[in-house]
């Protein structure tokens, strides 16, 4: 059990039904956090949700679309009704529809652009009041190693965690002392990510891609990792890759 006088102790997880987002839940779960579970999909939600309370651990859920400010406000209200504060969000949402520029797909475009960014944005515009009246708390943003690089067809899923990572810099400089701010970015990942792919051409370059992959418990582990340094201790980026990955 992790040492409860120096970590979160409630964490809201965005896009918690399946991926890095269930990992993440279960991670902190078992390591002590009470957990609110947020996504779309409630079946997953509530299977996942008793499971970790069969396990010993504490977690509630709730159905959450983070392109809906009004709806992730009421998610964050959810954590604080169940647990009285919310020490930590974890922003995870995302989705990586890829495609070449000159496909046009551009509904495509507009999905990862709600999800991707406005999705961390009213996160954090539903958080950061109630974790400045407590006195402080962690804001984690799931980015990517797309937040460094652009790849042929990523260039808008690239975009948008560009945009998250300078998102989470501006948190944190205007936070310091206050609410701290990491990014965490994972490379190749086992995930539903990749199912979001509607184009026929990068949804074939992205098999040979995404060949080696971490588990997401890798993920979950750098999520765990961040949120039990002790206060003074603000860890603003890790970037996670398989071993075997050149980029």
């Amino acid at each position: 059990m992790t040492d409860t006088t120096t970590v979160a102790r409630a964490v809201a997880v965005t896009g918690a039904s399946s991926g890095i987002g269930e990992a993440v839940a279960r991670r902190l779960a078992a390591d002590g956090y009470r957990v609110m579970l947020g996504a779309r999909r409630t079946d997953r939600l509530e299977r996942i949700a008793a499971e970790i309370t069969e396990a010993g651990g504490e977690a509630s859920f709730r159905r959450l679309d983070v392109t809906d400010a009004e709806d992730t406000r009421a998610f964050v209200d959810a954590a604080l009704g169940s647990y009285g504060r919310l020490d930590a969000l974890v922003n995870n949402a995302g989705l990586m529809p890829l495609s070449p520029l000159d496909a046009l797909r551009t509904e495509d475009w507009d999905r990862m652009l709600d999800v991707n960014v406005r999705g961390v944005l009213h996160g954090i515009a539903a958080a950061l009041p109630p974790m400045r009246a407590q006195g402080g708390s962690h804001i984690v943003n799931i980015a990517s190693v797309g937040a460094y690089e652009v790849s042929p067809t990523a260039a808008v899923y690239c975009a948008t965690k560009f945009a998250v990572r300078a998102i989470s810099e501006g948190l944190r400089q205007e936070s310091a002392g206050g609410i701290r701010v990491t990014l965490v970015s994972p490379g190749v990942t086992e995930s539903e990510l990749a199912d979001t792919i509607t184009d026929p051409v990068a949804r074939e370059a992205m098999k040979a891609y995404r060949a080696v992959a971490l588990p997401a418990s890798a993920i979950a582990g750098a999520v765990a990792y961040a949120l039990a340094q002790p206060p003074e201790v603000d860890v603003n980026e890790i970037v996670v890759r398989p071993a075997a990955s050149p980029r």
